[in-house]
């Protein structure tokens, strides 16, 4: 066995005496908890620590992984300049696991660093495990987190338990993350309510070790939460696939508006029952099957277009005995893909493009699955996961000012000269006309002082 076990580390820079002068007597629990966690570490005999940090260099489609000999960094940000962190990096492991991920079609590797210094959500849990250590220090992976789906990190970490075996390296595994940041009015980010909700969760399963409910973890809880360590916890509960695993939750504190945990985690022997990407994978198949057998023919024909596409570069043409409305009418029209509930690709039209809402649908569920620059083509192994959506605009309308918008009922339109941008209605975090037209103005890029017009649609949504 390679993966010896892994730890789930808070990184508040105020642990760090020098740096809270005080205030970490406040969360003293953490801090005992923190010392246990790094002997545990030491106990394991890691002989590498795979660090997954939210604050190392992170891109939207893409994992870093730190290249380099070495690394160090320091807490002058936090008030503290003279507290240093000085890492040595296992270069055969980031070479081997590079060129896994390159050999999988995985997106990860070490391109595109932009600070080589080691960030805080590494520094914290590596000064603890450093200073419980009294001969050689462990050599250490850094790896960033991306804006690619759940899925996608928890591949990241079967990624990493294969190149563990693959050189025979004893790892222990540092998921590095803070909990929710809106736990306290007073606190340095606000309250929200689904603070609590979050961590109150986020600690059971983690306590629990049950990883696959990782998955089931709206998107929306986490964005309120605001939350900073759920991917890292995901990438690590990937390097435990198919692993018993012996969990202890060692520490939860939220008293500055932060909330902080630390478990610890414990690799055992093979069980095939906690493959659990595996199982999410045909759940969702599952899922995807059962809302597949509901579509009517508007999803039908756009799920046809691009299935045929993604498999056999093949442009449909209008299939025979399609309802009137379909062959009949023209008017503009967006096809909407989602995956594991994660939009996957969105393209369509504000005005008819082609001569019948078959042909524009046909053309623009192949861009929605293959052009939309925010991702990634769909590929075949996906589409069995992949939910589809087909909204028909109505005639957009001019209205005055924002008063006449209601987001859910209403899709927008924001102009100014020659650049527009649409939203449409009914989309989840969208729930007020300023948010609305704010994001509307984003997408065609005019700034928020430049003068507008707007317009006001609805749409039919077909599933």
């Amino acid at each position: 066995m390679s993966i010896l076990g892994a730890i789930m580390s808070p990184h508040p820079p105020l642990i760090i005496p020098q740096v809270g002068r005080g205030q970490e007597d406040g969360i003293a629990a953490t801090t005992a908890a923190m010392h246990r966690a790094a002997r545990f570490a030491v106990e394991l005999g890691a002989e590498t620590l795979v660090v997954i940090s939210p604050h190392a260099t992170a891109y939207a489609d893409y994992n870093h992984i730190s290249p380099g000999r070495e690394a160090r960094g320091d807490f002058g940000q936090f008030g503290a300049p003279f507290v240093k962190v000085e890492a040595v990096y296992d270069e055969s492991f980031v070479k081997n696991l590079s060129a896994l991920c390159e050999a999988e079609g995985f997106s990860a590797g070490t391109l595109g660093e932009r600070d080589a210094r080691l960030d805080h959500g590494t520094m914290i849990p590596l000064h603890f495990i450093f200073r419980e250590l009294r001969g050689r220090l462990p050599r250490v992976v850094r790896v960033g987190v991306s804006g690619l789906p759940p899925e996608e990190h928890y591949t990241l970490g079967m990624l990493i338990q294969k190149t563990a075996e693959t050189l025979e390296r004893k790892v222990v595994v540092v998921a590095s993350g803070d909990l929710s940041h809106k736990l306290k009015e007073d606190g340095p980010y606000g309250l929200s309510p689904e603070g609590a909700v979050y961590d109150e969760k986020i600690m059971d399963v983690m306590g629990r070790a049950a990883f696959l409910e990782l998955f089931e973890f709206p998107e929306a809880l986490c964005t309120s939460a605001a939350e900073c360590g759920h991917r890292s916890f995901i990438v690590m509960a990937g390097c435990l696939d198919g692993l018993k695993v012996q969990a202890e939750r060692l520490s939860y504190e939220g008293p500055f508006g932060v909330g902080y945990g630390v478990c610890t985690f414990k690799a055992g022997a093979p069980d095939a029952s906690r493959r659990f990407l595996a199982r999410r994978q045909h759940a969702l198949e599952r899922e995807a099957a059962h809302k597949q057998a509901g579509e009517d023919a508007y999803v039908r024909l756009a799920r046809k277009s691009f299935t045929a596409w993604i498999t056999k570069k093949q442009h449909i043409a209008v299939p025979d005995n399609l309802p009137d409305e379909l062959t009949a009418r023209r008017a503009g029209v967006f096809v909407t893909l989602h995956k594991a509930g994660q939009l996957r690709g969105c393209i369509g039209t504000i005005s008819p493009a082609k001569g019948s809402l078959a042909e524009e649908i046909i053309q623009n569920a192949i861009s929605a699955s293959t052009q939309d620059p925010r991702f990634s083509p769909v590929t075949e192994q996906e589409l069995s996961q992949i939910e589809c959506s087909v909204d028909v605009l109505g005639e957009p309308e001019d209205i005055d000012s924002m008063d006449a918008l209601d987001p859910q009922r209403y899709g927008v339109i924001v102009s100014h000269g020659h650049r527009r941008g649409l939203l449409l209605p009914a989309l989840d975090g969208v729930d007020t006309p300023a948010k609305q037209v704010e994001i509307a103005r984003r997408k065609a890029g005019i700034g928020p002082d430049e003068a507008i017009t707007l317009q006001r649609f609805e749409v039919i949504r077909h599933h």
